[in-house]
């Protein structure tokens, strides 16, 4: 079996053995070195949320993705990475990112003497995988968007304590700063994209939401290139591919069925068949966003089982960690840099939510080397557990009066609130900045500098 080698982004001369793209067949590469267990700083939530879903036999004999999860850390998104570098090596970023949205406008077809690399992409983005079905993918879409504020708040601060804790994700967004120099745009981009993919039609091929994702997807392949051309192959060697295609998946997971294990977690029922279509929902997003299809789980009990086996190997906390949160505490401090009664009064109870979905240790970890260390968590989290009850417990009601199909068509039709209400907020921030659109193309030049990332 002939393996597709990625060294066109480290170093050509002397590339590293596991430095390829993996094709049916070939002998799986293991974990990174860095990928060491790390229980005890996301053992709360998976053993809460994940591991009562996870069948006996398959705890004690892992799945068959399993190695494949592990092997695909060595690798990003091949079709995208190699349009990136073909940009950069022919035609600039500039013109590239004009062909690509004329494509992603009108068609492959209807850009002349299109770059190989281009058409490659573009004969997957207009593929439909054998697996994904339109009506069970609406069907999810409305599941996913019926489950509880507080299953949505758990599934968002699972994915802050990956970001900003655990080690794939947080040495990434460290590396390039945006959380630190650029945060209102960042997160104004971010919650419009996940509010956006939650509305009807979202993956219908011509719609902008497909599009944006698409450019999102872009923007990821810059990332990657840029650090592993300022990491260098020694890091490699030791964390695998930055923003991986095992890392995307792991994102499109949680983002997928975190927010119906918490609901399920506190007494909300759903059936097999509901989660899977809440999965494949989320599945085909994940093809779209560049995750290579044969990593992909097509049903949610294999999903579910990879976020179990995942979970402990999150790793952290980094350096970026320390650069984030610390950047956060600082905009929350007084002039003195020590933190007002009014910043006190916010923390505590923010924190205290992060600690009852992602548990205590995780959340100390991540304010470690910030002023607001010592903050008492117990009675914010005992707070935050009422809360999230009675939430639930207001959905569990409504899940048992009739006309339930009628109740999921109109609150999912126009995509979920609890990222509509993020959007409204972060919006009303970028403004203030001057920042008023999405365009998804702040890293353009990110693949040519040699810090990986213009803002350094």
């Amino acid at each position: 079996m002939t393996a597709t080698s990625s060294k066109a982004i480290g170093n050509a001369a002397q590339p590293h053995p596991f430095d390829y793209y993996y094709r049916p067949g070939m002998r799986r590469r293991p974990w990174p070195p860095r990928a060491t267990e790390s229980r005890e700083l996301w053992d709360a939530a998976r053993q809460r949320f994940v591991e009562p879903m996870v069948p006996h036999s398959r705890l004690a004999v892992p799945g068959p993705l399993i190695e494949l999860v592990a092997d695909h850390q060595w690798q990003g998104d091949e079709l995208m990475d190699n349009v990136v570098l073909a940009f950069r090596r022919t035609i600039g970023m500039a013109e590239g990112r004009r062909l690509l949205e004329q494509a992603l406008d009108h068609g492959i077809e209807s850009v002349p003497d299109a770059p190989d690399e281009l058409v490659r992409l573009f004969a997957g983005l207009d593929t439909v995988p054998a697996w994904h079905d339109p009506v069970r993918w609406e069907h999810g879409r409305r599941l996913w968007n019926s489950a509880s504020f507080a299953g949505k708040t758990g599934m968002a601060v699972m994915d802050a304590l990956a970001t900003f804790v655990g080690n794939d994700v947080s040495t990434a967004t460290g590396a390039t700063g945006r959380f630190v120099r650029d945060f209102q745009r960042r997160m104004f981009e971010s919650y419009t994209w996940f509010w956006n993919v939650t509305r009807e039609s979202a993956m219908d091929r011509y719609s902008p939401i497909f599009k944006d994702t698409v450019k999102v997807r872009l923007m990821h392949s810059q990332v990657r290139i840029g650090l592993r051309r300022s990491w260098g192959d020694e890091s490699f060697a030791t964390t695998g591919s930055p923003i991986s295609c095992t890392a995307m998946l792991m994102g499109a997971i949680s983002f997928g069925l975190l927010p119906m294990l918490v609901d399920r977690a506190h007494g909300r029922r759903h059936s097999a068949a509901d989660l899977e279509d809440a999965w494949l929902y989320w599945a085909y997003i994940a093809y779209v966003f560049g995750v290579a299809e044969e990593v992909i789980p097509t049903s949610a009990g294999d999903a579910i089982e990879i976020m179990n086996y995942y979970l402990p190997y999150t790793g952290g906390p980094t350096e970026g960690t320390e650069k984030m949160a610390g950047a956060a505490a600082r905009n929350l401090a007084n002039e003195d840099g020590k933190l007002g009664a009014k910043s006190l009064a916010m923390v505590g109870p923010l924190l205290g939510v992060m600690a009852y979905f992602g548990g205590e240790l995780a959340v100390r970890a991540l304010i470690a080397t910030t002023p607001v260390r010592r903050v008492r968590l117990t009675p914010w989290i005992r707070f935050t557990g009422l809360l999230v009850h009675t939430n639930i417990w207001v959905n569990r009601l409504a899940d048992s009066i009739p006309l339930r199909a009628i109740r999921l068509r109109r609150r999912a039709r126009r995509g979920d609130r609890f990222w509509r209400v993020n959007v409204m907020i972060s919006r009303a921030s970028a403004r203030r900045q001057g920042i008023r659109a999405t365009p998804y193309d702040h890293h353009d030049a990110t693949p040519s500098t040699s810090a990986g990332c213009p803002l350094h």
